[in-house]
């Protein structure tokens, strides 16, 4: 319940919205791509023309693949800040109907904490910081039958959908970020002092490396330093090579399991039916292909990287840089991969 409050409180604040309608209002038995269709198409009839061109690109269109997380002075869309009420209220119900509870609160208390970071960064941050800049971009027509397209995105958010003949096939590239990692201090706001929004990725990751045993962690230590940032970041497919790390069976019953509960805070950001698809590959493609690798540090405070492989996805995590007031390495940035095809393309 906590995290549904706040995801409500974060409508509040971004939508300027009075009623919970918006979250509860959904025909919860409609398949994903049904519910986008439907939340997409009330979303359009809210825009005037020029807004509506900017929304509006077509299917195969190149910034349909062109997506990234850092912040930008624009991007392609149009953004919430430039929305009213009724529109952002409506392009909120878009991004929730794309996501399950757990992955629209992460999106909401980060678009939140760029409120935390004009605080903590001061006078002049306020053009870069501002919790309504997040853009909102239909590619194709929203459909039954055909292809089309949805995009959110701002700084530390990059939420990539493709539906095909009524069916929500991929949600990837999945970014999510925070910074800082933990708020440290005391602000202003629905997010207080300890607020911790993407806590399960980094507790569990620690969790696993460190009960590993020396020889465990000899295979899946790959590097006594962390990278310093995901890779592939901003690229349409990652190019990856063989997998590094230590594979699935060769961990214990309980490690094996804090592994698979790590893959599951990343499939379980969107809705229920997309999440089963992702857990089904992975059980068709077999968790012994699945590997984990780490690198860096083996405690918080102190840089530190993890990825899991699999046959057909890809997570990797980094926290490395320091937030906004200098603590160091509490600044997170985690993303979901799909190795069939990303913005559901073939792998070239």
């Amino acid at each position: 319940m906590r995290s549904f409050r706040v995801a409500v409180s974060a409508l509040l604040l971004i939508g300027g919205c009075t009623s919970l309608g918006l979250l509860i209002g959904m025909k919860v038995a409609d398949p994903p791509g049904m519910q986008m269709k439907m939340f997409a198409d009330a979303f359009l009839e809210t825009l005037d023309e020029k807004q509506a061109a900017l929304v509006a690109k077509d299917y195969d269109s190149a910034e349909r693949v062109d997506w990234h997380f850092i912040p930008m002075p624009t991007r392609k869309g149009l953004v919430l800040k430039e929305m009213n009420t009724a529109q952002r209220t409506a392009a909120l119900r878009l991004l929730r109907s794309a996501l399950s509870e757990a992955g629209y609160g992460k999106a909401s208390k980060i678009m939140l904490l760029e409120g935390v970071l004009r605080q903590l960064e001061g006078p002049g941050s306020e053009s870069r910081r501002d919790s309504q800049k997040y853009y909102v971009t239909i590619f194709g027509t929203p459909s039954e039958t055909e292809l089309w397209g949805l995009s959110f995105e701002g700084h530390h958010l990059s939420l990539n959908f493709s539906c095909r003949d009524g069916k929500l096939v991929d949600s990837s590239p999945q970014f999510f970020a925070t910074n800082p990692a933990k708020i440290m201090s005391d602000v202003e706001g629905p997010l207080g002092k300890g607020t911790r929004v993407l806590s399960e990725e980094e507790d569990l990751g620690f969790e696993l490396v460190n009960r590993l045993d020396e020889a465990q962690k000899k295979v899946a230590i790959i590097d006594e330093k962390a990278l310093k940032e995901v890779r592939f970041a901003g690229e349409p497919q990652p190019q990856v090579g063989e997998p590094e790390g230590i594979a699935f069976d060769k961990l214990s019953p309980k490690q094996a399991e804090l592994l698979k509960r790590l893959v599951g805070v990343y499939v379980d950001a969107v809705p229920e039916k997309t999440a089963q698809t992702r857990r089904e590959l992975i059980e068709t493609n077999g968790w012994q292909h699945v590997y984990f690798a780490w690198a860096g540090a083996l405690e918080p405070g102190i840089g530190h990287y993890y990825r899991i492989r699999g046959k057909d996805f890809l997570i990797e995590f980094v926290n490395t840089q320091a937030d906004a007031s200098g603590n160091p390495a509490n600044h997170i940035h985690c993303v979901w991969r799909d190795l069939t095809g990303d913005f559901d393309l073939p792998i070239k």
